[in-house]
């Protein structure tokens, strides 16, 4: 299954990625998904291609493109530098209101876990890295 240009992955990889963020990100794309014009679905495939491009990036470096709240064995928390969601616009050929529905989800999590957002930080993109552990159950 082709989900960027330059990125191709297994259809089971990639359901294995939409379940992982509906697991982890729970309730908040509920929420979001409801004020929104974006249905559920779409917003939990979108933030399944965001984790897929994420961890390609992460190889290349993601953590040094900006500052990380929190890091566990289960997920890396992220303020970005840059352009991501613009990126990940582009690269996964998005709607501004899928990009927009993406981030907001990455937000509210980095927010809860980082308290009140500075004003620097409003400038930059959140994103929360799953790491392939969580969610998988332990044989």
């Amino acid at each position: 299954m082709k989900i960027t240009d330059h990125q191709e992955v297994e259809f089971d990889e990639f359901s294995r990625a939409c379940d992982l963020v509906e697991e982890y990100f729970g309730e908040s794309i509920d929420d979001v998904a409801l004020h929104a014009p974006v249905s559920r679905r779409q917003l939990v495939a979108v933030l399944a291609r965001a984790q897929l491009s994420g961890r390609q990036l992460a190889i290349d470096g993601l953590t040094e493109k900006g500052e990380v709240v929190y890091q566990s064995n289960d997920e890396t928390l992220l303020w970005l530098d840059g352009n991501f969601w613009i990126d990940m616009r582009g690269l996964h050929h998005l709607s501004p209101d899928e990009g927009r529905a993406a981030r907001e989800v990455h937000r509210r999590l980095i927010e809860a876990i980082d308290g009140d957002v500075s004003y620097y930080n409003r400038e930059r993109d959140p994103f929360v890295l799953i790491e392939r552990r969580h969610g998988q159950r332990q044989h």
